[in-house]
Order: structure tokens, then sequence, then C-alpha cells
């Protein structure tokens, strides 16, 4: 499970400030979603340090901010799971305005976790989890693919999960999102092909970060404990391996998970 329902919402890191500089990313710009806490937090973290220059997008404007300045980044607030799609719109002009065109790395870890069987499910929670892990990630692609189509190189990473490929019980809401999100996935590296942008589904197992602190997992036998799941960190190095491998070669699917 890699997202956190409410995931732009969290204080910003403590960490020390990491500032774009030499490295395999120089010269380069990457767009994250979600940046504001957990894997993306993570991962905009790691791709400054390799060097390349991040915009970092959320819903709350302060932890944003507050990561922007530390990474030597762009803060771009807006809602990805607005129903018409201004909200991706307005965070891919406001990345073009500053980067001078689309990015050459785009990741989408925004992401709703709900826990629930079936019959159990909400309309609301069903909603929340198609919005955000499903349209807000396709919008997001299908905003940077003219871009990156015209230029004849970039790469999109879509943090899926490994319930988008194993089913578990109580899962039903979010376990459909991230089953759309592979299909969409092996539907775009098809259509990619030749075209020298490439594209990979990370797919970690439970992810230690915020969405699981209101459900206890260390006192619930039905879920993981804490101890057992990855570090946010752990992924966004299997990130960085997927965008620094050399051109032409790519790695279309990344289950991640605890040996």
């Amino acid at each position: 499970m890699d997202d956190a329902k409410n995931h732009s919402e969290s204080p910003p890191s403590t960490r020390g400030a990491v500032s774009p500089g030499p490295g395999p990313l120089s010269g380069t710009t990457a767009l994250v979603t979600g940046a504001s806490r957990g894997i993306g937090e993570a991962v905009a973290r790691e791709l400054a340090r390799l060097g390349a220059r991040v915009g970092v997008t959320a819903r709350t404007e302060a932890p944003l901010r507050a990561l922007a300045d530390e990474i030597g980044g762009w803060a771009l607030p807006g809602d990805l799971a607005d129903p018409t799609g201004a909200g991706v719109r307005e965070v891919l002009g406001a990345f073009r305005d500053r980067a001078g065109g689309d990015p050459d790395i785009l990741v989408t870890s925004a992401g709703v976790f709900t826990i629930a069987s079936v019959e159990d499910t909400p309309g609301g929670d069903l909603e929340a989890n198609w919005a955000l892990n499903v349209r807000a990630s396709f919008l997001c692609v299908q905003g940077v693919l003219p871009g990156m189509r015209a230029r004849g190189s970039g790469t999109i990473v879509q943090v899926g999960s490994v319930s988008g490929r194993k089913a578990f019980p109580g899962n039903a809401a979010y376990s459909a999102s991230k089953f759309g999100v592979r299909g969409f996935h092996e539907v775009l590296l098809e259509e990619l092909r030749g075209s020298g942008v490439r594209a990979t589904l990370l797919e970690p197992a439970a992810t230690d970060t915020p969405i699981w602190d209101p459900m206890d997992p260390d006192n619930d036998p039905h879920l993981p404990p804490r101890a057992a799941m990855l570090r946010p960190e752990e992924v966004a190095e299997a990130v960085s391996f997927v965008v620094t491998r050399p051109a032409g070669v790519q790695i279309p699917f990344l289950p991640i998970e605890r040996s």
C-alpha cells in the first residue's frame, strides 16, 4: 500500500536540506505528485540528490513549499483529484512556466488508500480511490506525453501497489483502482514503443508511511506490522534506479518487497 488518504496534509520532514547539484540527473527536470510526505517526498529528495530540478505537487501548500525550499525545487500546489481535470492542467502549466517545458521525469505517487470489503465500501470511497489513484495519474501522463514525444525522450514512473497484482480481502476499492493503473500502464507501454519515452510501474508492498497511523497495524493481526514494511526511502531508491538507466533501456514493471 503505497500512499495515504489526504496525502498532502502532513507536516514537512525535518531532514536536512538537499539541493540539486552534480549528479546523473544534472540538467534534467522532474515532476513528483503527492510529494508532501511518504513515498512522494522521499522520491523528490532522491531526484534532487541526483541533480534534477524537481517540481513538487500536493494539495496543502505549506509543507510543499517547505520541501521545495529544502531541495531547491518548485512548489506547485494543486488538487489533482478535481473531476474536471483543471487541477492537473494548472499544475502542469505552472511546471512548464518554471521549467520551460514538460518534465524529463514524471513520478505519479499521489494516492488514496482505504480498507473495506466489497459489501462495506461506501460509494464515496470508491470514487476517491478512482479519482486520485487512476484518473489523476492518467491525466498527468496524458498531459506530459506530447512534450516528451516531441523531444523523443522522457521517463514516466507510476507508483502502483502490490494490490494491483495480488488480491487481499478488504482492499476492494483500493485494489480495483490499482489494478486499473496496471491496465493503463500496459496500454501505455504498447503505445510508447519506438518513441524514446520510457514507462515503469512500481509495485511496492506495504510501505511505512503515515497512512497506517489511524489503523495501528502493529495491533491488528490482519495487517502487516510496521517493522516488516518497506521504507519510503527504499521505494525512492528504486525510482532512482529506473530513471538512471541508459537511454534505450526500460524497466516495464518493478515489484518491490521485503525479503
